[in-house]
């Protein structure tokens, strides 16, 4: 099981498309399993934390898909 505390934000469109992406991505990075599923939590949840303060367009906006480069 893989849980990390909530993080309010309207910012979430994208999520699950983009943990999918970062999972497979660190798999073809040769991490195993286990320590690829959590270094892309890890990554969607500084994206969200990152974007969750934006304002872009209306509604539900994405997630910061660029969270380490600032």
């Amino acid at each position: 099981l893989y849980s990390n505390p909530k993080i309010e934000s309207r910012n979430l469109h994208g999520t699950g498309c983009t943990l999918s992406s970062a999972i497979a991505t660190f798999l073809a990075g040769s991490s195993k399993l286990d320590e690829a599923v959590c270094k892309a939590k890890e990554y969607i949840g500084t994206a969200i934390n990152r974007g969750k303060n934006m304002d872009i367009g209306h509604g539900n906006g994405p997630l910061w898909h660029f969270p380490l480069s600032e």
